[in-house]
């Protein structure tokens, strides 16, 4: 996807939202802002909000001094999404039909976000797992959740593109669910927002299920050009690839590869590319 002009706004939103929550002095705030509007002036609009969002992040990591900012909030949500991952596991179990559980819970914790103005930074993971297998999906998200079931079914080599700490809880439910030894879970590099390193797929027992690999990627999405020689050969290799959240949707919808995406639609501009309303849970397919 290319950058639209709203999203101006969701950075500089963000550029004074983020460092006032880690208790940024006013002049660092400022500093912040003054640099993320001069980088939004020279930001091609050619090119994919993660790629601004990595940037408007590293400035705040500099200014702040921070190198991970949102290391202990992505330690609390690990710990919450993995204390209640026995009894999601249970409901998804319980469930008449146990993939599409998995997958609603799945997208559910996608919702646990610090960056997009649709996120919950505050979550609560068991209602969203509870509401998540009872609401109803779109007839085009269930016509892709079904296809969806077949595809992974039948795939022998599996790339899974994380999301955030906490959600990757959840997707383990999903790994749990696809062909034994088939999957391959991929995590970020660097520190991205409250994206999953690879210390999150350990904290919540990722690497129990499924090999786990870092892309090579610091910003929140997937970069093919920043990637690491394995990832971009896993990818390249991969059977089936699914893509959790908006920047992953964001940096890789144009990618001719056959990727699955599943996230909630949190964002006007992503929802139109969707063909959803902000809110929805979305399943499209390449």
């Amino acid at each position: 996807m290319r950058t639209a002009s709203e999203c101006r706004a969701c950075f500089l939103r963000q550029a004074v939202e983020v460092p006032a929550r880690f208790g940024a002095t006013d002049a660092q705030r400022r500093r912040v802002l003054d640099a993320v509007r001069a980088e939004l002036d020279r930001f091609s609009p050619e090119r994919a909000p993660p790629e601004m969002g990595g940037i408007l992040h590293a400035v705040v990591r500099r200014e702040l001094g921070l190198p991970d900012p949102y290391a202990e909030l992505k330690a609390r949500d690990d710990a919450r999404a993995s204390a209640f991952l026995p009894e999601a596991r249970r409901l998804v179990e319980r469930a008449p039909d146990p993939f599409s559980a998995a997958v609603r819970a799945a997208i559910a914790g996608n919702v646990i976000d610090f960056g997009a103005p649709a996120g919950d930074a505050d979550a609560d993971v068991h209602g969203l797992v509870r509401d998540a297998l009872s609401r109803p999906l779109s007839a085009a998200a269930d016509a892709a959740l079904v296809a969806f079931a077949g595809r992974a079914s039948a795939a022998r080599r599996i790339l899974y593109l994380a999301d955030n700490a906490g959600e990757i809880a959840l997707d383990r439910l999903l790994v749990e669910h696809l062909p034994p030894g088939a999957v391959t879970v991929a995590v970020r590099s660097t520190p991205a927002i409250n994206d999953a390193l690879l210390a999150d797929a350990v904290a919540v027992g990722m690497s129990e299920v499924a090999e786990v690999i870092e892309s090579g990627s610091g910003i929140p999405g997937t970069a093919l050009g920043d990637a690491t020689e394995e990832f971009r050969s896993r990818f390249a290799a991969a059977d089936l690839v699914i893509a959790k959240g908006q920047g992953n949707f964001e940096t890789l919808s144009e990618v001719d590869a056959p990727i699955v995406f599943l996230l909630m639609a949190k964002c006007e501009v992503v929802a139109r590319a969707l063909g959803c309303g902000v809110g929805d849970f979305a399943i499209a397919a390449r």
